[in-house]
């Protein structure tokens, strides 16, 4: 069988195609596609007020995409507490990752959404100086080591308030604006072209 396949943007919106193991891999009709794979990570600590709005705006995001999904596709969610060198290991692989997570800048209004690449990257929490090395440190030794780094990274960014109180709830200035901040982190993605697929159910 050649190697040669057509490579769509984004997977089939129709049904009956047979997704074969593999995350890049689909069969329809009797044709096969390589889909590009891309993980959206959310970096944070659920425990930790707001500094989980990573993880939950991801789960909120994969919950959204199997209530309006039957098919398989290559879109790939995943939560993380770490940064620095522990988050290669998670992204290899990926051609397009991208990143949620909570910042803290001087004078952010609360809810604030920002986007960011690693050319214009601001260091966010879980994406900055922890453990051994900065994100972007990380990025470059990795790329120094032949590793498979996605040739693609976004970051998004939420302007948080509260990160050292144990809690499994927002703060309240947070709390407000988490419908608000889900539409502008599902617009922000279907211009990525990330979830075209994935109609919002926030704001619809």
């Amino acid at each position: 069988m050649s190697n040669s396949y057509p490579t769509p943007a984004l997977p089939l919106q129709r049904g009956g195609g047979i997704f074969l193991g593999k995350p890049s891999l689909y069969m329809w009709r009797g044709s096969f596609f390589m889909f590009k794979k891309v993980l959206i990570l959310g970096v944070g600590n659920d425990i930790l007020t707001d500094d989980g709005i990573g993880p939950k705006l991801v789960w909120f995001l994969k919950e959204d995409a199997k209530k309006r999904r039957n098919e398989k596709t290559s879109l790939e969610f995943q939560t993380a507490a770490l940064g620095g060198l522990e988050l290669l290991e998670l992204i290899q692989g990926y051609e397009h990752v991208i990143f949620i997570d909570a910042i803290k800048t001087k004078n952010g209004v609360p809810g604030t959404v920002y986007e960011f690449t690693p050319e214009d990257f601001k260091e966010t929490h879980h994406l900055s100086h922890m453990h051994d090395v900065s994100f972007l440190q990380a990025l470059k030794l990795g790329q120094q080591l032949k590793m498979s780094i996605p040739k693609r990274i976004n970051i998004i960014a939420i302007e948080i308030v509260e990160d050292l109180v144990f809690s499994n709830e927002f703060s309240p200035q947070i709390q407000e604006k988490w419908d608000e901040i889900k539409i502008q982190v599902e617009k922000i993605l279907k211009r990525l072209s990330v979830i075209p697929q994935i109609a919002s159910s926030v704001g619809a």
